[in-house]
């Protein structure tokens, strides 16, 4: 078989064979889709709301992610504007819990299906990203560490409490393998803990040892020097030192994934900036301009909300859930010719 497979990450199942067919894949992607949106309502209050698949461009609304990735960008001819594809809701979100008058302990959720070009494609990324974006009003006492864990806890407990529904409606998939508590980490613990290894590598080696890892603290520049990884500057605070005395009231959710013998992202989510963190990190990124964009004048006034919120990928997900080994196999995604001939050959059917 021809090609290196370097878009592959993890190690590739000794003759793999998905345990669901094509039609029987399709019905358990529904179940889970059904069934997550429903436990992740229950366990943070959330009311579903429609949301836009494109914003106009001088709003500030849009997530620029990393800063590096291009949202795909149309002219709407009526209005004589600039619109963009959503990358993500994340300030969308914060937004509309102002306009639709939501109080604080109430939140919202909705899917969001977003176009990322200048995603390196493989077998956990496409360019076409589908996620549960959620935000819940807070108040001001409420932006600590332990209100962030208590939320993670509520949704990990959702995810196990999945995982035990669908393997007991599919035993071919075998049993749960989510362990029962979630770990939590600093990023600076984190590379003190493996300085020898980068951040994907200590990644792996957390989950490896706990199974399941929230990672706080992603953003902001560790003791080498670089962040963990990259964060905008104007959605999740990553500079306000919490009352561990490290910065950072953000972090992402992962999992051992036994499938391909590495760690899983499934969340990434955190407290939302305020006003003062959100002057020093868009000075930090040197993004003072969006300062006198709408949304970011919305968040200096205090006109919008405290909140909470983050996404949860809904492939990733079903990837998890279903024991597949590559995202095209619960997704409909864009794939190279070359890539699909070398998933055939293995008995990955993309979908």
């Amino acid at each position: 078989m021809s090609g290196d497979m370097t878009w592959f990450k993890g190690t590739m199942p000794e003759g793999y064979e998905p345990a669901l067919d094509l039609r029987e894949t399709e019905r358990a992607i529904k179940f889970v889709k059904d069934r997550f949106q429903a436990l992740l309502a229950d366990v943070l209050n959330l009311s579903r709301v429609s949301a836009p698949i494109a914003v106009l461009s001088d709003t500030g609304i849009n997530d620029h992610l990393d800063g590096i990735q291009k949202p795909v960008c149309l002219e709407v001819k009526e209005l004589g504007e600039t619109a963009e594809i959503v990358q993500s809701l994340a300030k969308w979100k914060r937004a509309a819990l102002g306009d639709y008058g939501f109080e604080r302990g109430e939140g919202l959720y909705t899917d969001m299906n977003a176009i990322r070009p200048d995603e390196s494609v493989g077998n956990l990324h496409s360019i076409y990203v589908d996620q549960w974006d959620w935000e819940v009003v807070i108040s001001e006492k409420e932006r600590t560490v332990e209100c962030l864990q208590a939320v993670v806890r509520r949704i990990y407990g959702a995810i196990r409490a999945l995982e035990a529904q669908v393997c007991a409606g599919w035993e071919m998939l075998g049993g749960p393998f989510l362990p029962e508590d979630i770990t939590f980490i600093h990023s600076q613990d984190l590379e003190d803990r493996y300085p020898d290894l980068d951040p994907r590598e200590r990644e792996n080696r957390i989950c490896e040892e706990a199974g399941a890892v929230f990672v706080i603290g992603i953003g902001a520049g560790l003791a080498s020097g670089r962040p963990h990884d990259a964060r905008a500057a104007d959605y999740d605070d990553w500079v306000t030192i919490s009352e561990t005395g490290k910065p950072g009231l953000n972090g992402d959710i992962l999992v051992w994934y036994p499938v391909l013998s590495r760690a899983l992202e499934l969340s990434s989510m955190g407290i939302r900036v305020d006003a003062e963190s959100l002057r020093k990190q868009l000075e930090l990124h040197g993004e003072q301009r969006r300062l006198e964009q709408p949304f970011h004048k919305g968040v200096l006034s205090g006109k919008l909300p405290l909140t909470i919120g983050g996404g949860i990928g809904q492939s990733r997900l079903c990837m998890l859930m279903l024991r597949k080994v590559h995202v095209g196999e619960v997704q409909a995604g864009v794939w190279s010719d070359r890539m699909r001939a070398e998933c055939a050959a293995r008995g990955v059917r993309l979908l």
